[in-house]
């Protein structure tokens, strides 16, 4: 049977506020997330800047896109999920942004594409590439949060192995030289079931069949966990690559 204090947190979990874009914030200071060694942003910047034209893949919101101002003249930003398309486009607006919902149809456009945890169309990206154009890729890897699918006793986050090794295979496989691979296994620490839920709820595809009440059982015992030892520590999945489309002889 569960307590009012197990009552209270998984009804506030369940009602919890909604999420556009790939903003957390709502996380702060209930759950505690390491970075990877490097910062994507860190290293887009001087690519931005050296870029006439930028196509970035899965903008969400347009948050990180709008940290790399100034823009070039000619970028576009993709975002399919329609929940976040218009929050996308109200940020990027000032920047003359297009953010469209489609991938672009022409072949050989831009300097540079950008996916921060987006797809990653390796033959697309090839086409859209000018010869000599750079990708920067950081990418969720399949065993992201793994440790929660089986706290909750869901199935594994992914179907398919992702991680850097496949996706440099495919990138090399759509004729793209990779010049950077890096992979990693941040920690992901919990501090309250809340953030659990809310996590989940943000990113679906995570555990694709969770609701608070389908798991309410399994987000109980997890909460009690959480409350005796003060936290539930999840590994998270990072990879980063760069790649370039040769120069045509």
């Amino acid at each position: 049977m569960r307590s009012n204090r197990q009552e209270e947190e998984l009804n506030a979990a369940a009602t919890g506020a909604s999420m556009t874009g790939w903003e957390f914030a709502w996380l702060d200071g209930l759950a505690v997330a390491s970075e990877p060694s490097w910062s994507y942003l860190d290293l887009a910047r001087p690519l931005v800047r050296r870029a006439g034209s930028v196509l970035d893949l899965d903008t969400g919101g347009g948050e990180l896109l709008a940290e790399l101002a100034p823009l070039p003249p000619r970028t576009v930003a993709v975002e399919t999920w329609a929940r976040n398309t218009p929050a996308a486009r109200e940020r990027l607006a000032p920047f003359g942004v297009a953010v469209q919902t489609e991938l672009p149809s022409e072949e050989n456009e831009f300097d540079l594409v950008l996916s921060r945890h987006g797809r990653l169309p390796a033959a697309d990206i090839a086409r859209l590439l000018k010869p000599g154009g750079v990708l920067l890729t950081q990418q969720v890897g399949s065993d992201d949060l793994a440790e929660l699918n089986t706290a909750l006793g869901a199935p594994p986050p992914h179907p398919r192995r992702w991680d850097a090794e496949v996706a440099v295979g495919a990138l090399r496989a759509a004729g793209l030289h990779v010049t950077d691979v890096r992979e990693e296994h941040p920690l992901l620490a919990f501090h309250d079931i809340a953030a659990v839920v809310h996590q989940l709820r943000s990113v679906p595809w995570q555990i694709r069949d969770f609701t608070p009440v389908r798991y309410e059982r399994e987000l109980a015992r997890l909460s009690a966990t959480i409350r005796a030892r003060g936290g539930f520590t999840a590994r998270s999945h990072r990879f980063l690559v760069r790649a370039e489309r040769p120069t045509e002889a």
